[in-house]
């Protein structure tokens, strides 16, 4: 069992007001996004059909939960991991304009996740997709939307605080940008991971660029699926990638804590390039890889911002299970109960 125990630890809100504190921030969190970002709220599938290539591969490894449909002969259907590629394609079905783009919850089960404090077998999170202009692929243009993210974390930690102000804010000003790259030469030694706790509790909020393809030492900083981020667009300095996390120090649990998983999305070259890298061409067949390599689906940008994550970072919660309903081990209860954290 992996568990962290911070010392002397008392939950900062009673229960009661925890839960209307999560309604506070889940409800003005989506408000101000769709108002920086321009985007409109939709409603997303719990599940959608195997063998599409819709569902998102996360790291290429993840089993997804599936049933079969009576109604439908037997097909076979899977739970979401996340809404990367369904989003792109209502995208181009609502011809979404450059500049706009969707939201949605996006509520997943995953069943090979270890579970830990901040890990469950339920994920929420706020799925958002806005169409971009070919000429939008670029590492300013990301880091402008990066930037407009976390001026809405900013001012959901400033609400909270206006509430309750025993919880007080302790974001920096702006978020510092890091290449994986540059990273993994500041600190060799360390592993991906540990690197990032480096540079988060340095800086307070960083935006690690670059995850997915191989760095100097031949290793990925962390692995990512082939047809849904850039990770392979050369950029500066020898450097690769157009996506990222959004990592937070995080105080109660003494390391870095990623809040968003987010990138400009792979063009017809990329997809081409990375199935190649990733030696799983025969994609290429399935329907949304189809679809974008016939230019049916636009250019985009877009990620997933963990609802129970920002929950938890903002009301300094030791463990996700205080923010969210799911299932944990006895094991895992009992331990929590011990040292004052109380699972839902």
């Amino acid at each position: 069992m992996k568990l962290y125990i911070p010392s002397d630890y008392r939950a900062q809100l009673a229960p009661e007001t925890m839960e209307q504190a999560i309604k506070m921030l889940k409800s003005a969190f989506q408000d101000e996004l769709s108002q920086a970002l321009n985007l409109r709220r939709v409603t997303a599938p719990l599940f959608v059909l195997s063998g599409t290539g819709i569902n998102d591969d996360l790291n290429g490894t993840e089993r997804a939960v599936s049933f079969s449909i009576q109604d439908m002969g037997g097909a076979k259907a899977e739970v979401v991991h996340s809404l990367a590629k369904w989003k792109r394609m209502k995208l181009g079905a609502y011809k979404i304009a450059p500049g706009y783009g969707l939201y949605t919850d996006m509520n997943a089960i995953r069943a090979d996740e270890e579970l830990d404090n901040i890990h469950s077998l339920y994920v929420d999170q706020w799925d958002w997709e806005r169409t971009v202009t070919a000429g939008d692929r670029t590492l300013d243009f990301l880091k402008g939307i990066v930037e407009k993210i976390y001026d809405v974390l900013r001012s959901m930690e400033r609400k909270i605080y206006a509430t309750y102000s025993h919880i007080t804010p302790l974001l920096p000003e702006k978020i510092t940008f890091i290449h994986s790259e540059d990273l993994q030469k500041q600190y060799p030694k360390l592993s991906p991971r540990e690197r990032e706790s480096e540079a988060a509790k340095k800086h307070g909020a960083i935006f690690v660029i670059g995850i997915g393809s191989r760095l100097a030492d031949g290793e990925k900083h962390d692995g990512r699926a082939a047809d849904y981020d850039d990770w392979s667009t050369p950029t500066t300095g020898g450097r690769k990638g157009l996506n990222g996390d959004i990592i937070l120090w995080n105080d109660v649990l003494n390391s870095a804590f990623e809040v968003s998983s987010m990138g400009i999305r792979v063009d017809k070259e990329t997809l081409e390039r990375q199935m190649d890298i990733e030696n799983c061409t025969e994609r290429r067949e399935l329907l949304f890889h189809r679809m974008l390599l016939q230019d049916r689906i636009p250019p985009s940008v877009g990620g997933g911002i963990g609802q129970s994550r920002l929950c938890m970072y903002f009301l300094r919660c030791a463990h996700i299970g205080e923010v969210q309903a799911s299932i944990w081990s006895d094991e895992m209860v009992d331990a929590c109960k011990e040292n004052n954290i109380f699972l839902k």
